[in-house]
């Protein structure tokens, strides 16, 4: 009977076996994505209302708004951002961005009440009574966006059977720190690719990105509406997998945001990307159980590790690491044209061990620290803990 040291080294090397071929799965889906995108767009530019709650400052958030009026978009669109109380530290940068783009339709939505757990929705739930057309678009404070960003977005909507739009993005880390570089990395090696593997394997997206949520206001109405998911803390994934239960395509668009990494402290980091784990957990638990085979250079040097360094953990490691290259270089220069991937390459083998170790934490216990206020994720939903 092989010992357990054995056990150990045959478990590794099949789950190092696993991690390549996972690899090699993301390689498939980015070009699928790529392939699949090569089409001119329709000409259909509708309406559309531009949603964005704030609260507090973001870094460049100013920079991010005016990209939002600068769009060589031709249909008509308005913005409304919405703020709990005009002593918010964005309201000053709204009023700047009004006075700045006076002919564009801008306005200041004050959300007083708190109507779930989530603030984000709560502010939601009091601006949709006052965007003014059928076609809605959700958005960070901090997502800056190319001219061509509401075409692209749009367009996709001329299929009747589409209900959301919904796009990737990558990080941009302002002020050089090593939490916000791993960061940045991780949107770009780790979130973009498993997004382009779940669309190959579910044969589409059956849920949203936070960085765009462009919706059919029917389709919104068919889902249950914001008010379903006023509690839940992945109030991106949860209205895209509500809209797709209610009978309506979600399309991935090729166009690509750019998110504000803040300057994070490596405490900050990894408080964030645990936030970030336990949502996932929640939200998709038999996927994110399957994520173990996701980190495939901390399972290779796990091999060799077990194995006792032998020419076989060897071989797998060093194979294992090229197949994690490419399919970083893949994703994250290649989808994301994000420039600060290739020169924070180097730290990818940090930026993985951290993550695995990140994804065997998040098992431990069920509290997530969320813009000041510390919750309890129960099924999906925040609960305030005193």
């Amino acid at each position: 009977m092989p010992t357990f040291a054995h056990a150990i080294e045959i478990a590794t090397t099949i789950l190092t076996a696993a991690g390549m071929a996972w690899c090699l799965l993301v390689l498939i889906a980015a070009l699928s994505f790529r392939f699949s995108n090569r089409k001119s767009l329709p000409n259909f530019t509708p309406a559309v209302s531009i949603l964005k709650p704030v609260k507090g400052l973001d870094p460049a958030m100013l920079e991010a708004f005016r990209s939002h009026c600068t769009q060589t978009y031709p249909g008509d669109y308005e913005i409304l951002f919405g703020a709990s109380t005009e002593d918010d530290p964005a309201v000053p940068a709204i009023h700047q961005l009004i006075a700045e783009f006076p002919t564009h339709a801008i306005r200041l939505i004050l959300c007083p009440d708190r109507l779930g757990a989530n603030g984000k929705v709560s502010n939601l739930i009091q601006m949709l009574p006052h965007a003014r057309h059928d076609y809605l678009l959700i958005n960070d404070s901090d997502i800056r966006v190319s001219p061509r960003y509401l075409q692209r977005i749009m367009a996709p909507f001329v299929d009747q059977k589409i209900g959301m739009v919904t796009a990737l993005y990558r990080g941009r880390a302002h002020k050089w720190t090593l939490g916000a570089v791993l960061e940045s990395l991780g949107i770009a090696t780790d979130f973009a690719p498993g997004v382009l593997a779940a669309r190959l394997v579910e044969r589409g997206i059956h849920f949203g990105l936070g960085s765009t949520l462009a919706v059919r206001r029917e389709a919104l109405v068919a889902s249950g509406g914001f008010e379903g998911i006023v509690d839940q803390l992945a109030d991106d994934y949860e209205l895209g997998s509500r809209i797709y239960k209610a009978g309506y395509a979600i399309h991935l668009s090729p166009e690509v945001v750019e998110t504000s990494v803040p300057a994070y402290t490596l405490a900050g980091f990894l408080s964030h990307q645990l936030r970030w784990a336990r949502t996932v957990r929640d939200s998709r638990r038999w996927g994110y159980l399957g994520l173990l085979f996701t980190h495939t250079l901390p399972l290779a040097v796990l091999n060799v590790i077990a194995s006792g360094a032998s020419f076989l953990s060897l071989w797998l490691l060093g194979l294992a690491f090229f197949l994690r290259l490419g399919t970083a270089m893949q994703t994250g220069a290649g989808i994301l044209s994000d420039r600060q991937v290739l020169a924070s390459l180097w730290l990818l083998p940090l930026r993985d061990t951290t993550g695995f170790l990140i994804w065997i934490w998040s098992f431990a216990s069920n509290t997530i620290h969320w813009r000041g206020e510390k919750f309890t994720l129960r099924n999906g939903k925040l609960e305030k803990t005193v």
